[in-house]
């Protein structure tokens, strides 16, 4: 369980659970979608009452007939017609807040280190970086848009990469945590510095990002309440209390200002 953000899931998970009598069966998928296809098979046959996924990988890995035949809360992310209940994040929003407020710092010249566009995590907060832009009648330059696939060894690359151009942007949108700490060590790399360089802000809750130096800005997941909201949903579909079509509960990401964004400096003549 390499990224944090899950371990965190699982925290609040066991908490949960206790208190309501049940007990967690855990399932590491490896972010691997064929993996999680073959977990909720194993889980069907092991007779348990339920299940709380974290989807992985494209959408078009997955299909309605895989979360059939037991009760089933997606958390974190939603699947087309999966048909089930789903637990999210107002990607829109994280994306739309972090590139107001680097806009706010006088900043026009942002670039974004994205999430696969096939994730509707990686999609939905590009967008709402562009629609901040747009809002002020601005847009990224031709190439300041770069895909870390929300991993950090791509995320390095690519900002390494990016912010080695002369016409470097003088601030990064980059949507996850994870990432964001692929791109602090390329800024490191270059000799850069983070604010006084480049400003950084990101998406996502993720331990190692929040103990970056300097301490990251960022549009914060609710983890303990998106977990807690996932379980009572469950929960309610075991004990037959909801008869209701799939309900999606989407969470409001929150600002969480750090030291990685600063000012835009103007030249001096």
């Amino acid at each position: 369980m390499a990224n944090p953000f899950y371990a965190r899931i699982v925290t609040a998970a066991e908490a949960a659970v206790a208190a309501w009598g049940y007990s967690l069966v855990l399932f590491n998928s490896d972010e691997k979608p064929d993996i999680v296809r073959r977990i909720l098979s194993r889980i069907r046959t092991l007779g348990c009452d339920g299940s709380v996924v974290v989807p992985v990988g494209p959408e078009s890995h997955y299909q309605r007939r895989d979360f059939e035949g037991m009760p089933v809360v997606l958390l974190g992310r939603s699947i087309g017609d999966a048909g089930v209940d789903t637990v999210t994040i107002d990607n829109l929003s994280a994306g739309k807040q972090a590139t107001n407020y680097l806009l706010d710092l006088g900043h026009r010249h942002i670039g974004s280190i994205t999430g696969p566009m096939q994730l509707t995590t990686g999609s939905g907060r590009l967008q709402g970086m562009l629609e901040a832009m747009a809002a002020r009648g601005l847009a990224p330059k031709t190439g300041h848009v770069r895909s870390g696939e929300f991993r950090e060894d791509t995320a390095y690359s690519v900002a390494r990469d990016l912010l080695g151009q002369p016409d470097r942007p003088t601030a990064l949108y980059v949507a996850n945590g994870v990432m964001a700490i692929g791109v602090m060590r390329a800024v490191a790399d270059l000799g850069l510095r983070c604010p006084e360089d480049v400003s950084i802000a990101s998406t996502d809750t993720v331990a190692g990002a929040g103990g970056l130096k300097p301490r990251l800005t960022r549009t914060e997941h609710p983890v303990t309440d998106m977990t807690n909201e996932a379980l009572r949903m469950l929960v309610d579909r075991i004990e037959g209390k909801v008869a209701q079509p799939a309900r999606n509960v989407v969470f409001q990401p929150a600002l969480v200002v750090g030291e990685s964004c600063s000012p835009l400096k103007l030249p001096t003549h």
